[in-house]
């Protein structure tokens, strides 16, 4: 608890933003449109009144809590009403017997909901009740909670949901005589946070914003009530952070949630999203309906504002959704809760952010809008799922396969932004041309630290960081200054410098952003204590127990530096000393005496405890007293014991005991350890307060290496699965141009649908050399579908400048890339599946340009054949009119016998052939028209009864066929269905193996550790031993040249480049305790992750070289593990040194060949 209130006591005595009543008495008023009085309200404002509350002169004591304070009416003030409507309709969606209860004391008479009449439901001017009312008339649609001395406690309103979000029991049971209460305990310090954090998470994962308000610690005048002051705020997607600096620590920081404004204009729907945690804002218009729901979906909003253009649609009506225009949009906002404003919507809705979250009106937002000019269009929303960009059930996930397993939060959601917002065509080509470096990269490379750039503006700005928050944000500025010191990292960070300008809104030159990390980094270095001091060690003194002095000094000593607290902590040296004197001189005799005591069972008792609960050292014991003084050593000691008082006054027990003398070292040595954790934060948030400065540098620091984390684990995933780099072409203004690089066309050679993996040997795969459109034909579970998604989801990455799912591919710099398939009926819009189809094509249709890619799979489907197929053909004629690329998929074989007006359409078709007697699907694409369609055996196979199969037949001979089915030969088939194969089947993930890798030599230089000495003879002797082995087996070979072993380094928190993907390498694992591990692999970043895994090894560090096969690198491990130990090299391994049959070896001067079947030590 002596640290906690430390932190409050000097949080409210140096921070301006800590303010007492007397200050938070402004009042904020709210106008939402959307929102006007019930009648029930109306009604109960006439019936009953609040106290009417006069001006309350000052309040004696150490805090002058209110001073000049308005007067309250005695009824509720206008301006109090929609928020008081607005907690009547969350109160309204509770369900809990317990919380309905305590809703039925409460009266909509003030904004806590309180009745004056219940049992301290007393709003008298001064006391707790109204102390907490003033508090919440400044944020009124915020949960309060209070703390009032071991608890943090709720009244009213706010106690309610805290019964039914927060799973909190209420005060005193389900009492009817009293207001409704709740709350959380403070049981210690160690889970003060814990406590409070859990139910903070509970109410802001149900959508509440919490207003926090602490206690003043510390001695106050008798009669005298504490101060309080609003420590901080948990909003959804920004924490409650109060107190952090001084905890030993980390706080997981959820992704920031803006407040989103929607209107529209003439270009189209308009998305404004404000973060408040980074003082941002963007402005993207020109949106369709469409890519407007894409990003409500994928963006957890705080608020949602709608504008009130959004109220009148083209029909000239007010009724939005009206004419099929708006619904999709109406559907997802009307899904939660959403409020009206008008005006100019950017200032307006900046208006409204201020006033949510208790803003001045001077607090500057900073426009991160990146321009549209230059850049494709973002995803529809049928587009997104469809494709996995967002994880739909069902749907193969786009983003599983483009990243490791193991790279999660931060770089996942950039990927899975850039996919949904792809960017403009001069970042694709930088991200794609900084990926191509990145897969030649063979020095090791930084483990890229991923930090939050919201956590980081939050804490710096509060205040807040402590010290393990400022050794990762050093970690990130290292690792940048590792990247600008290395020759071929630092190629990569230079072209890293524009994509995180358009990610973070902020321009920042290569030179300024070298020079401030190496500002920051030093600075910190220079104050906080890094993990190699040693000079602030915990006391010890024998005769005090070890755990007080632990739980004492642990808690300030080792964050900053000695050297800036060399005063203090010579005083709190000083002070321990006197501790343990006192307790040795008044103490130690009276256990000498009890020892000497020999007795029976019942004899005397007694021991130096260190009391937890109460931060003291005492003596506790028993039957100890003599019954007769004879002036025998100890008893003067023990006539000098007092019982033991807590921190109220009150008597610990019957068995505790202390002296003056121990009282008065125990008082110094807390006031010693209390004045030197006090300027152990105040270092802290003064080193905050100095990068807080620097706070745009810091965050465009995190942000690269977000990407660059993302892109590294990217090619890495890329390499594994044999991908390639697409060549991105631009358009040609002239339709007629053709040119030799594919000019307006697209060619995919060797395209896998993207959620198969080429090792598994199912992926069949396919050419696609698009210059026009495709009219696609084909049999059930034909690959019609699958063709789709992966045509969809190359054409994507390849125009966000990653790689795709082929052999070689030239991808245009499409404007837009648009996937229509299935449709469900819309209930809640009243809409028929066919209505859902039809608004989506009409939206692909109408935003549809010669640059686009646009995909409809078997269209019109959920209609009348005759009528559909005649609409299906006037989409095809206005898409080829259109000139855009694409794909139509359609099973309306009438639509080959319309009149289409066409020009550029080809038709395609996959293919079937004949297996055995009965015709099955190749899943090749091929130029030509499909008919059949395989509708009867694709029934069969999946469990159809054979009755309902012949009785279909029967009536499709009858009507639909001149001919028996008997008359169509193998030979119709083939001519109609045949062509290359594409495999739509959703098999399992397996390994994937190279065939070829390539030994590129480099020299790291990511070598700084103190044994540099001894890394280098370690090189030196890996390097004399294996050359002469590899010259044994060339000479054996008769091979021209020779293979040289490059040992390359991996140090701490670095991790091998790409160019070791599925290539064979020899790994010295030089651990902790100065031992090495010899070891081969095939998939050395896996290996050296699983090393580090284990306890204790998280600090190794590695050597490496790569070798031509598996083969040749198990006889150089038994090699090394053999000769090492010779040369005075530890091993752990030795037991390995035994094998000796590697089989046979292919020793290649052109590259590595590596086996297809992976071994694994």
């Amino acid at each position: 608890m002596a640290m906690y209130w430390l932190a409050t006591r000097v949080a409210a005595a140096s921070l301006p933003r800590f303010r007492s009543v007397a200050l938070l008495l402004r009042s904020t008023s709210f106008k939402f449109s959307s929102l006007s009085p019930s009648t029930q309200l109306q009604r109960s404002r006439q019936v009953q009144r609040v106290y009417c509350f006069k001006d309350q002169k000052n309040v004696k004591g150490s805090a002058r809590v209110t001073k000049n304070v308005k007067a309250f009416k005695n009824v509720l003030d206008d301006k109090d009403l929609p928020h008081v409507i607005w907690w009547q309709e969350r109160l309204q969606q509770c369900r809990k017997p317990s919380a309905v209860q305590l809703i039925n004391r409460l009266v909509y008479t003030n904004l806590l909901g309180l009745d004056v009449n219940l049992k301290n439901g007393s709003l008298k001017s001064g006391n707790l009740n109204w102390e907490m009312l003033q508090f919440k008339s400044n944020f009124p649609r915020e949960v309060l909670l209070c703390r009032v001395g071991d608890f943090y406690e709720a009244i009213g309103i706010d106690a309610c949901i805290l019964v039914e979000y927060a799973g909190l029991n209420p005060f005193g049971g389900l009492r009817s005589d009293s207001i409704p209460k709740a709350g959380c305990p403070v049981v210690c310090l160690s889970n003060l946070m814990q406590n409070l954090r859990q139910t903070l998470d509970d109410l802001t994962r149900n959508g509440f914003s919490v207003c926090i308000v602490e206690e003043i610690q510390g001695p106050t005048q008798a009669r005298s009530r504490k101060g309080r002051f609003i420590s901080g705020h948990a909003h959804p997607g920004s924490p409650y952070v109060f107190g952090l600096v001084g905890v030993d620590h980390d706080l997981d920081f959820p992704e920031p949630m803006p407040v989103v404004g929607i209107s529209r204009s003439a270009r189209g729907y308009c998305i404004i999203s404000v973060l408040e945690t980074m003082k941002t804002y963007s402005e993207e218009d020109g949106l369709t309906e469409e890519a407007l729901v894409t990003k409500l979906r994928t963006c957890r909003y705080h608020h949602l504002f709608l504008h009130a253009s959004l109220r009148h649609n083209s029909s000239g009506t007010c009724r939005w959704g009206e004419f099929g225009e708006g619904g999709l949009l109406w559907g997802e906002c009307t899904t939660g809760h959403f409020e009206w404003f008008e005006g100019d919507p950017a200032t307006e809705l900046l208006l409204k952010v201020r006033e949510l979250y208790g803003l001045d009106e001077t607090t500057v937002f900073r426009n991160v809008t990146v321009p549209s000019e230059n850049r494709p269009r973002p995803l529809h929303l049928g587009t997104a799922t469809q494709i996995g960009a967002i994880p739909t059930e069902g749907i193969p996930c786009l983003l599983k396969v483009l990243l490791p397993t193991n790279c999660t939060g931060l770089p996942l959601l950039y990927v899975r932004d850039l996919l949904l917002n792809p960017p403009a065509y001069e970042i694709a080509n930088t991200i794609q041309e900084t990926c191509k470096l990145m897969s030649y990269v063979t020095c090791s490379i930084p483990d890229f630290t991923c930090v939050s750039p919201a956590k980081l503006v939050k804490l710096l700005e509060l205040r807040e960081a402590n010290h393990i928050e400022f050794c990762r944000i050093k970690n990130v500025l290292d690792e940048i200054l590792y990247m600008y010191r290395n020759s071929q990292l630092c190629d990569i960070l230079k072209l890293l410098m524009d994509p995180t300008w358009v990610a973070t809104g902020l321009k920042i030159d290569f030179e300024t952003l070298v020079n401030e990390c190496e500002w920051a980094s030093g600075r910190i270095s220079a104050m906080i204590s890094l993990n190699g001091d040693t000079d602030q060690k915990i006391s010890t003194h024998s005769a005090v127990p070890s755990e007080f002095f632990e739980d004492m000094e642990s808690s300030w000593k080792g964050r900053v530096k000695r050297v800036h607290i060399e005063k203090q902590f010579a005083e709190v040296e000083k002070a321990a000393l006197d501790l343990s004197s006192a307790v040795t001189e008044d103490f130690l005799p009276i256990i000498s005496r009890i020892k000497a005591t020999s007795a029976p069972l019942g004899g005397p008792k007694g021991e130096i405890l260190y009391a937890r609960e109460h931060e003291a050292v005492w003596f506790k014991g028993r039957r100890f007293t003599p019954t007769v003084w004879a002036g025998t050593p100890g008893e003067e000691q023990i006539k000098q014991l007092k019982p033991a008082i807590d921190s109220k006054g009150k008597k610990v027990g019957e068995e505790w005991f202390t002296t003056m003398k121990v009282e008065d070292a125990l008082a110094r040595y807390h006031d010693a350890s209390e004045k030197a954790k006090e300027r152990v934060l105040e270092l802290l948030r003064e080193l905050s307060a100095e990068l807080q400065i620097k706070v745009n540098v810091l965050v465009f620091a995190s942000m690269l290496l977000v990407i660059a984390k993302a892109l590294f684990a990217h090619v890495s995933e890329g390499r594994r699965r044999k991908w390639v780099f697409p060549t991105l072409a631009g358009f040609h203004k002239s339709k007629n141009v053709k040119s030799l690089d594919g000019g307006n066309g697209m060619k995919l050679v060797g395209l896998s649908p993207y959620w198969l993996d080429p090792a598994g040997g199912r992926a069949v795969q396919n050419t696609v050399d698009m210059q026009s459109l495709f009219l696609l034909t084909g049999p059930n579970g034909g690959g019609k579908s699958s063709l789709l998604r992966s045509i969809c989801a190359s054409a994507l990455l390849g125009i966000c400048g990653l790689m795709v799912p082929a052999q070689s591919a030239v991808i245009p710099q499409f404007d837009s890339i648009m996937l229509h398939m299935k449709s469900y009926d819309s209930p809640a819009d009243g809409k028929s599946s066919f209505q859902v189809e039809m608004s989506e094509i009409r939206s692909l249709v109408t935003g549809a340009s010669s640059r686009s890619l646009v995909l409809i799979d078997e269209i019109c489907r959920g209609t009348e054949t005759a009528k559909g197929t005649c609409i299906a053909g006037s989409i095809i004629e206005s898409l080829d009119d259109i000139g855009c690329l694409g794909i139509v998929s359609t099973h309306l074989h009438g639509i080959f016998d319309l009149p289409l007006k066409t020009k550029n359409t080809v038709y395609k078709a996959m293919g079937a052939e004949y297996v055995d007697g009965q015709p099955k699907p190749t899943w090749r694409l091929m130029d030509g028209i499909c008919r059949e369609s395989l509708a009867f055996e694709t029934a069969k196979r999946e469990g159809m009864p054979e009755m309902v199969i012949q009785r279909a037949e029967d009536l499709y001979f009858s009507n639909y066929c001149q001919r028996d089915l008997s008359e169509k030969t193998e030979k119709d088939v083939q001519q109609t269905c045949s062509g290359n194969v594409v495999n739509v089947s959703n098999g399992a993930q397996s390994s994937l193996s190279f065939a070829r890798a390539e030994t590129i030599h480099n020299k790291s230089d990511s070598s700084k550790m103190a044994e540099r000495v001894e890394k280098n003879d370690l090189k030196s002797a890996i390097t004399l031993i294996c050359q002469r082995k590899l010259t044994e087996l060339y000479e054996q070979k008769n091979t021209p040249e020779l293979a040289a072993v490059n040992c390359l380094a991996i140090g701490i928190r670095e991790q091998p480049p790409p160019s070791t993907i599925g290539a064979s390498c020899v790994y010295v694992m030089l651990r902790p305790d100065k031992r090495l591990y010899v070891g081969v692999t095939d998939d050395l970043d896996g290996r050296i992750r699983t090393h580090r895994s284990k306890e204790g090894m998280g600090d190794s560090s590695f050597l490496y070289f790569v070798v031509p096969g598996k083969s040749v690198a198990c006889q150089l491990e038994t090699l090394l593990i053999n000769q090492l130990p010779t040369k005075g090299f530890k091993l752990t391994n030795l037991v390995d040194g035994k094998h000796r049959n590697f089989g046979a070896i292919n020793l290649s001067v052109e590259g590595v060949s590596v086996p297809l079947i992976h071994q694994h030590r």
